[in-house]
Parts: structure tokens; C-alpha cells; sequence
């Protein structure tokens, strides 16, 4: 998914806006594995995913658990970093090989002040995100494990077959072997 089109999905600028973003973004490739961000760190770079897919895991009690998954033009950044520049609690690892775009929260920040169609991008971009946490944390709390299993099927469903199995449990919280449950009883 090329730059422009990422930006749109978000919200659509004007051409000339578009272009002063796209001029700060650059194009970088990581492989699989790679921990693009790091949780207790003050992360400054916001990735937008051009092709591969990641998730963000927290670690507890000695166990990875999973809280979201990232696909082709979805952003990657430590939300806490960005919007209060504090640490972050999460890692985000490449579960593919992955071509992203780059951007510097500090030029991005630079071209609130100067854009107003760029800060209403941000402004939507923050709605967009703070809605789709929202509604992980609806999901978590008032849906059972075989319903948010469902529901990922439908939102994502080329996602069973690029994560591993252990990752999308975790997401679920739930074990790998009640998942295993579900994917039988739905077949």
C-alpha cells in the first residue's frame, strides 16, 4: 500500500498537505522478528505499514500477551510516547517481513503547527485509534472468547493465516487449547 493511500485512510488532505507529508515519511524494510519498538523507552518514530504485518505484546508474568495486530496501512507507535512523551509499555515485533514508512514524531508535530489540514489529520488520526480501543475493550469485557474469534475472522481475515496460532490466543486471552476448541466447533 503506497504512502497516499495510507495518509486518505485516515483522512483525506489536500494535495499539497499530502505532499509535505509524504516528503517527511521514508520508506524503510525490516525483517521478520525485528522489534520495531521497544516498552520502556521513550519511542520518537511513527511507522505506517506499507506491506507485512505486527503486533504490540506486553510482557507479564513472564508471558507475551498479545493486544493488537497491524496489517498493510495500519500505523505503528507507542501511543504513551507520542501523545505524553513517556515510556511505552508495549514492543511491537514484525511477524513478517515488512516495508514500512518512516516519519519523525518531531517533523510530524512541526507540521501540526504549520498545517492546519495536517492537524486535523492528527486529530482524526488520535479519534480513529482512541475508537478502535475502545472497542478492543468493549470486546474483551462483554463479548465470550468464541464471539471476539468470530469477530476477528470477520474484521481480519487473512489473519489466521500470516500469525501464529499462539499470538491470536493470546490476543484473545484465552489458551491455545480452548482456541483450538473454537476452530473445531465453528468448522
Amino acid at each position: 500500500m503506497e504512502i497516499d493511500q495510507i495518509l486518505d485512510l485516515i483522512y483525506p488532505l489536500p494535495e499539497l498537505s499530502k505532499l509535505k507529508l509524504q516528503n517527511c515519511a521514508k520508506e524503510v524494510r525490516f525483517s521478520k522478528g525485528h522489534i520495531l519498538l521497544r516498552a520502556d523507552k521513550i519511542e520518537t518514530t511513527i511507522y505506517f505499514i506499507r506491506k507485512g504485518i505486527a503486533r504490540a505484546y506486553a510482557n507479564r508474568d513472564d508471558n507475551e500477551v498479545t493486544f493488537w495486530f497491524g496489517k498493510e496501512g495500519d500505523t505503528v507507535l507507542s501511543m504513551k510516547s507520542y501523545v505524553a512523551h513517556q515510556k511505552g509499555y508495549e514492543d511491537i515485533e514484525l511477524l513478517e517481513d515488512c516495508d514500512l514508512y518512516e516519519l519523525k514524531a518531531e517533523k510530524l508535530q512541526k507540521l501540526f503547527e504549520e498545517d492546519i489540514h495536517i492537524a486535523n489529520w492528527g486529530r482524526k488520526f488520535a479519534e480513529k485509534e482512541l475508537v478502535k480501543t475502545e472497542e478492543r475493550l468493549i470486546s474483551r469485557q462483554f463479548r465470550t472468547a468464541t464471539e471476539r474469534y468470530k469477530e476477528l475472522l470477520t474484521d481480519y481475515p487473512h489473519l489466521i493465516q500470516r500469525v501464529q496460532l499462539g499470538h491470536i490466543a493470546s490476543y484473545l486471552g484465552i489458551s491455545q487449547v480452548s482456541l483450538s476448541r473454537i476452530r473445531a466447533e465453528i468448522k
